[in-house]
């Protein structure tokens, strides 16, 4: 057994499995308390590195690509003290962080653990019912379902729209960005309906705006990654949305319909164009019927009609 315990957490590794413990003193991230204990598999892992510095040091555990749903959901975009796969390690413990680092290698070689990406997740996730309270308002994944009741803070449109509701099986991909001091961040979940709709975030009735508490805000890094688990592996999923819904590939890819032209890209001209006139009729309908209700202004509804019309 190799272990090495810090202030910040504690990392075991058995031959196997490298067990990822946060620490407890208050120093430690609330994302990384509330996340929990960490069980990566061997197989699920890429490398390791322990990097010395002048005061501390620091151990960093590289995964698979597309081995883990943290990874996956967050995009690298974890603030460095709330990355489980970082170890901020004090100086008289280098030649302990060495060892620890020195046997996982070993292990890989031993083992011949590939470094190509995994062809699906190796680690769970965060369990599920999952629920966390935003500045724009509570998110809750039950395994099946997103629900999100909007606070009294969010837009009125959102507030006029209700609770939202969104099946597992409606979701194409789920999209996060974490708030700093000086940009929002938000947690949008793309479906069919909202595939080439690109309202900001604090308009967007599928999207949580993050605007406040950088430090609860962040843990809707949570639900973003209980979702990520349980939609299809990115291995696999680019070859089934090809094969039954290319709208839904286009937006996996992270691409948008470009306006008719010379330089209008293969995939979009793949697309059926009554699939995207049904999104486009469905989605100016609803704002229709807001504009009518008095729900939206009329400066409101001419930008979000802009908006959506952009993208088609």
């Amino acid at each position: 057994m190799a272990e090495i315990i810090q202030r910040d957490g504690t990392w075991a590794f058995d031959g196997s499995t490298v067990r990822i413990t946060p620490g407890l003193h208050r120093s430690v991230p609330l994302f990384r308390q509330t996340y929990g204990e960490i069980a990566v598999p061997l197989e699920a892992v890429a490398g390791v590195v322990y990097e010395p510095e002048r005061k501390r040091g620091r151990l960093r555990l590289r995964l698979r690509e597309g081995a883990d749903p943290l990874l996956q959901a967050t995009g690298g975009r974890l603030p460095d003290a709330a990355d489980p796969y970082r170890l901020s390690v004090a100086i008289d413990r280098s030649g302990v962080a060495e060892y620890v680092a020195e046997e996982i290698r070993h292990a890989l070689l031993i083992e011949q653990i590939p470094k190509e990406p995994a062809r699906e997740y190796l680690l769970p996730g965060p369990p599920v019912p999952v629920s966390v309270r935003s500045s724009d308002g509570t998110v809750s994944f039950d395994g099946t379902r997103v629900r999100i009741d909007w606070s009294d803070t969010s837009d009125r449109v959102k507030r006029a729209t209700g609770p939202r509701i969104i099946g597992l099986p409606d979701l194409v991909q789920v999209e996060w960005l974490p708030n700093s001091g000086y940009e929002d961040g938000f947690l949008r979940f793309v479906t069919r309906d909202s595939v080439f709709s690109k309202l900001p975030p604090e308009k967007d009735p599928f999207a949580l705006d993050l605007w406040g508490s950088a430090r609860r805000d962040l843990l809707t890094a949570l639900v973003a990654t209980a979702v990520m688990a349980r939609l299809p592996h990115p291995s696999v999923r680019t070859g089934e949305l090809a094969r039954s819904d290319p709208p839904r590939l286009l937006s996996a890819l992270g691409d948008s319909i470009p306006s008719q032209g010379p330089q209008t890209s293969p995939q979009a001209s793949q697309v059926p164009p009554q699939d995207i006139h049904d999104v486009l009729l469905r989605r100016l309908r609803e704002l229709g019927e807001l504009h009518r209700d008095g729900v939206l202004t009329d400066d409101e509804f001419a930008t979000t009609k802009a908006a959506v019309l952009r993208d088609f």
